[in-house]
């Protein structure tokens, strides 16, 4: 059977496209084909068979002699040897992996592309159950061993990866328990991950007269102008989640549960250490981070909210108005074409080079741009591998959030190019850095937009949006680390009912948003379509922790611009070769500071202060 990048089609869909084409432009749509053509192409399947022999072959050279290996005279070479193996084996089995995903996010209720996506999982599974002994072995070779080993030139390259497998030390489970762990991956946390995007994207969410749409959709109307139709999406998005409400509890239940197992055979001790551990940050420093923010919340979402009430004339902002345009905002659609040229300008006005990194994007089929039935929803950069190239998954519909979005995006392509260079094992960067290209994209086309804001009511609008955003990435996210922290704390002492998730998130929705937001009736069920919940437990205080450190970051550039885009360009390329203290130490900047955060919130403090002073002389 051949496979092609087609879709189901709604019977409104035609005139759908066809009228966003007239306000949007032509749409980019991204060409997988750089991967793979197709599911059933030559290419894939040499790939796959080629890649079964070569995990066997790595398996019966290495398996059960690593120790002795590079206890050798030429452990140094045998390591580097077996490393560059290693990692070639790795990029390959993330090429197979990138293509299955991205193809799936192109239309998840495909079933063809379903079918691909699982068949592929599992093949990779299966080849992973084959290298898997490698870093557990690594792991037991003793310190003088690998320091005298690492010392050779052959191997240095790979000695930041190695310094961080070798933390995960303590955490590592006998090799027969690993291979358990690996093998029912497929059939426990994957399969419940799937079936949730499965729902998410099957839900149509009725909003009177037409068709429904989907989610994705939905959730775009809450930014209207018109009140009476955010209303109306949120009380259709209340219910479509309410009806699949069930589904969303037991998934979220059951991936807790999964997850409360593996800590507790692991041995760690809070339920989001091991979220800490991947993302080489310590749980103090995120502790920090959570204090600083929940402390700010008076002076940061409070006081906005109660501002934002008053200009909508109501003693409290309904939960549909949180996001809603300003009553004097201009809600033109802005074309792909020139949102394209604002953040290529943005980015120009920084360094060329970041331009000319970000245009690859529009010059190359890399990014997928429309909405679609069954697409995946929201906003993505894939890195894929470093043989490849990255993919942006945007759902554009001519927002200006959707052009901040798109800055957003590009920024992480272009830290996934720089880094590229790494490896296929150093280029992944940690989370809490991951975010540092995207936001700080996000900031300079935002700089940029505000310098040529043609009057002070422009600029009152554009700071608002901003103010906004940055309370999504910081207060929200800061907000749902906190639900999370809550729920899989209570999971371990039993099953969480629906009812009790939807007061947690209510609870810690109040703390956040303050008394100047109304939490109606329905909205104890927005938890449910948060996917990083689920795909990615403790995921979300990457967000806060990115934004507060590229205020910093951009605090450091407007008083001292030279020199800056030098060290900037280095950080990113570093890719997860360094820890984040010695990448912000040429910045003079440290996490580990309480003053650090101080500082990424004051930004967003002195944002509302401007605004408030803007609206006292109105």
């Amino acid at each position: 059977m051949n496979f092609t990048l087609t879709r189901a089609i709604l019977p409104h869909d035609t005139a759908e496209r066809a009228r966003a084409a007239t306000r949007l432009g032509r749409l980019p749509e991204w060409d997988l084909s750089d991967l793979y053509a197709a599911p059933d192409a030559p290419e894939l399947k040499g790939d796959l068979a080629a890649l079964a022999a070569d995990a066997k072959d790595f398996e019966i050279a290495y398996k059960g002699t690593l120790a002795t290996t590079l206890a050798g005279a030429d452990g140094g070479v045998r390591l580097g040897e077996a490393l560059a193996r290693y990692e070639a084996i790795e990029d390959r089995m993330g090429k197979v992996g990138s293509y299955a995903g991205l193809l799936y996010a192109t239309d998840t209720t495909n079933p063809a592309y379903a079918k691909a996506y699982g068949d592929l999982s599992d093949k990779l599974t299966s080849l992973a159950s084959h290298l898997l002994f490698f870093p557990l072995e690594l792991n037991r070779v003793d310190d003088a061993v690998m320091d005298a080993a690492l010392a050779d030139p052959a191997a240095a390259h790979y000695k930041p990866w190695i310094e961080d497998l070798r933390k995960e030390r303590p955490y590592q489970l006998a090799d027969d328990i690993e291979r358990l762990f690996l093998d029912k991956s497929a059939s426990s946390r994957v399969g419940w991950s799937r079936l949730f995007d499965d729902t998410i994207a099957a839900i149509r969410v009725p909003l009177g007269a037409g068709d429904p749409v989907t989610l994705e959709e939905a959730l775009n109307k809450l930014l209207s102008s018109e009140e009476a139709t955010r209303k109306r999406a949120s009380d259709g998005i209340a219910a479509a989640l309410k009806a699949n409400e069930r589904t969303f509890t037991l998934i979220t239940n059951t991936l807790a549960k999964d997850k409360e197992v593996s800590d507790r055979w692991r041995g760690f001790d809070d339920v989001a250490a091991s979220r800490h551990l991947a993302n080489r940050v310590e749980g103090e420093v995120v502790d920090a981070l959570v204090s600083a923010v929940r402390e700010a919340y008076p002076r940061l979402s409070h006081r906005y909210y109660r501002m934002k009430a008053r200009w909508f004339g109501k003693p409290a902002l309904d939960t549909w108005d949180r996001n809603a345009p300003l009553p004097e905002a201009d809600d033109r659609t802005i074309p792909w074409t020139k949102a394209k040229e604002t953040v290529l300008e943005a980015y120009g006005g920084f360094s060329p080079k970041l331009a000319e990194l970000a245009a690859r994007f529009f010059d190359n089929p890399w990014i997928d741009a429309p909405v679609r039935p069954g697409k995946a929803p929201g906003a993505f950069a894939h890195p894929t591998v470093p043989s490849a190239h990255p993919y942006v998954l945007l759902n554009y519909q001519g927002r200006s959030r959707d052009v901040m979005t798109l800055a957003h995006e590009l920024g992480h392509g272009v830290h996934q190019i720089l880094a590229g260079p790494n490896g296929a094992l150093m280029a992944p960067t940690p989370l809490t850095l991951a975010e540092t290209a995207s936001v700080f994209g996000e900031m300079l086309t935002f700089r940029r937009l505000l310098e040529a804001a043609p009057d002070a009511q422009t600029r009152r609008m554009m700071l608002a949006s901003k103010v906004e955003d940055m309370l999504n990435t910081v207060v929200r996210q800061i907000a749902f680390y906190t639900f999370e922290r809550h729920v899989h704390t209570e999971r371990r002492e039993g099953e969480l009912t629906s009812e009790r998730l939807g007061e947690i998130w209510m609870e810690v929705s109040r703390e956040s948003l303050g008394p100047s937001v109304r939490l109606g009736e329905g909205y104890e069920v927005f938890w449910s379509y948060i996917p990083h919940f689920i795909n990615a437990p403790f995921y979300v205080y990457a967000y806060a922790f990115g934004d507060c450190l590229v205020n910093s970051l951009y605090g450091v550039y407007e008083k001292n611009p030279d020199g800056f885009a030098e060290n900037y360009f280095a950080l990113l390329a570093a890719g997860g070769t360094k820890h984040h203290s010695e990448l912000l130490a040429p910045f003079g900047l440290d996490a580990r500071e309480p003053a650090f955060w101080q500082t990424g919130l004051s930004l967003i403090s002195g944002l509302i202060d401007e605004l408030e002073a803007a609206d006292a002389v109105a």
